[in-house]
């Protein structure tokens, strides 16, 4: 069994200088200074040119890799920045006059007079399973969004956008050339994020994670892999893992995550975020990261990034079928498909029924198809919520918000949108915090090769058609990479570090009881309604352990959050 150490969370007072991260300046004296006298000292003089918004967003959008920062002059005015892809997080606060700012976002919550917590942030979590920037759990507290700068002149705060992903894809893109260029840009990335201490990097056995950890090998001539497995039919990835490390070479380490493992570390990972967040990789995460740290290692690579710049998520694929009826003649469409389908006795037969479900969607433009199959909406939000509490949130600023992001992306095309949509919502708000917070809680620091601009560049100028081909999910990174990865890796499912935590609640008396427990404690809030709880723990959880599981673990990890916040503020 592996042990586990409680390390401090770390919830600094608000800065008045705020400086974090690894930031890359364009500008040959900004860099020499900043290898010189460090970041901070880099800052500082391209700050001393920032008296307005439009200065602001010049400064930030010279500036690559993960950072933060918030600068304060001695008249008041803030400068705040982070990165493309927000790796380093950036909070903001107004009280009074002045303009707080912090990393997270208990740190300004807890500064006089104490923040509340706010309805609609806890009915976005439910929504999105994470609290999406710019809004945090807390009244009036804020975070920065992904590739955002903000300027405050001491009376007014503006925030603005300084980086747009701007797809401009080739006439005539020669395979071979683009495939020389993709795996030097991934090689430079890999290296460039090495620090000369012990190798190491997460593998999944997917098809980003063992890329990382071939590189690092080809690079550094030793890698050392570190892998989560479950004993569980379905979820366990581990062969796939062992199929990377050995073609690699690889000094590869395993650890098999249990249900005792969950019951005794939920409380410490749920509390260590600033906030509510409830990817369930956040655990296995964090027991691999923990396994590398008492392995030596200080610094770990991941592979987040590829599947969202490359097109290797499923509902690319899907998407692309719902696109497809776009094409056909509106009024085939509206003269015979739709009639048929919906009201006649020919839309009840079982394949007209698939075709009538086929119709619905496509008809929904993007993003909300999106969201048609969301838990939450499935569910039903008065099923779900009390109804005071329901009264006090906007059910419908969710929707906005997506529409809001997906429109950001301009004239894209729809695959290239949704990647751009997913840059924000799956790698933004979820995936790159979950890593982050593992590691941080694990003591690790975390680099994401495939967020380096070079590898981020190359994606925006690649075809369409070679991310999806037809409907074949990231053709280009996995023909440009045949031979170096194995093929069973390169024709495998995609899965992750999924968490069997809906089957292990099932069986597991002990987690059963915690997660029954915690969510008791939830329905005395007043936020979720007791009776839904109780069915979702006697009789949905039960039938389908997978589906509504997720759902379970998401009001656990929020309940658990909120006691270890009034136990903040008590103390």
């Amino acid at each position: 069994m592996m042990t586990t150490t409680t390390l401090p969370l770390t919830r600094r007072a608000p800065d008045h200088e705020l400086a974090v991260g690894e930031p890359r300046f364009s500008d040959p004296q900004l860099a020499e200074l900043a290898r010189r006298d460090g970041p901070a000292a880099a800052w500082h003089r391209a700050a001393a040119t920032i008296d307005s918004l439009d200065a602001a967003v010049r400064a930030a959008a010279a500036v690559d890799g993960p950072f933060a920062v918030g600068l304060a002059d001695a008249r008041g005015r803030v400068f705040l920045a982070v990165d493309r892809f927000a790796v380093r997080t950036l909070c903001w606060r107004r009280v009074g006059t002045r303009l707080l700012f912090a990393e997270r976002a208990d740190a300004l919550a807890a500064a006089e007079p104490a923040a509340e917590l706010s309805a609609q942030s806890i009915y976005d979590y439910l929504y999105f399973h994470a609290i999406p920037s710019p809004r945090t759990v807390f009244e009036g507290v804020f975070r920065l969004p992904p590739g955002h700068c903000a300027w405050f002149d001491g009376q007014h705060i503006e925030v603005r956008r300084y980086w747009d992903a701007r797809f401009e894809e080739p006439a005539r893109p020669d395979f071979d050339a683009l495939a020389r260029g993709f795996r030097s840009r991934l090689r430079e990335a890999v290296a460039g994020e090495l620090d000369g201490s012990k190798p190491g990097c997460f593998l999944s056995g997917g098809t980003d994670s063992s890329t990382v950890a071939g590189m690092i090998k080809d690079v550094a001539g030793r890698a050392a892999t570190y892998s989560i497995g479950f004993e569980a039919e379905g979820y366990d990835e581990m062969a796939f893992a062992r199929i990377a490390a050995k073609r690699f070479g690889t000094e590869h380490h395993e650890y098999y995550v249990t249900p005792a493992d969950l019951v005794r570390s939920i409380p410490e990972v749920a509390r260590h975020f600033d906030q509510p967040f409830g990817n369930s990789s956040a655990l296995p995460a964090f027991y691999c990261a923990k396994m590398a740290r008492e392995d030596g290692v200080t610094r770990l690579l991941a592979g987040d990034g590829g599947d969202e710049l490359y097109g290797g998520n499923a509902r690319y694929a899907k998407q692309r079928i719902f696109g497809w009826y776009d094409a056909v003649p509106g009024v085939l469409r509206r003269g015979l498909l739709e009639p048929l389908l919906e009201g006649t006795p020919v839309g009840a037969l079982p394949l007209a029924r698939k075709g009538r479900s086929y119709v619905e969607q496509a008809k929904v433009p993007l993003p909300d198809r999106m969201q048609m199959y969301n838990l939450l909406l499935r569910l039903g939000t008065a099923e779900v919520f009390t109804p005071d509490f329901l009264a006090r949130v906007d059910a419908g600023d969710p929707l906005r918000q997506q529409r809001a992001v997906w429109r950001e992306a301009g004239e894209a095309s729809a695959l290239n949108r949704m990647l751009a949509y997913d840059w924000r919502y799956t790698l933004a708000e979820s995936d790159l915090p979950k890593v982050c917070g593992a590691t941080s809680l694990a003591g690790v620091a975390v680099a994401f090769p495939f967020l380096e601009r070079g590898v981020v560049d190359f994606s925006l100028a690649l075809p369409t058609d070679c991310k999806l081909k037809g409907l074949k999910l990231r053709w280009f990174f996995k023909e440009a990479l045949r031979g170096f990865l194995p093929d069973e890796i390169l024709t495998k499912k995609k899965q992750g570090f999924g968490l069997p935590f809906g089957v292990w609640a099932t069986r597991h008396p002990g987690l059963r009881n915690f997660a029954t427990d915690t969510l008791h404690s939830l329905a005395g809030r007043g936020i979720v309604r007791r009776e839904f709880i109780e069915t979702l723990l006697a009789e949905k959880l039960p039938a389908h352990p997978g589906y509504y599981g997720e759902m379970v673990w998401i009001l656990m990890m929020m309940e658990q959050w909120l006691q270890g916040h009034e136990a903040g503020r008590r103390s």
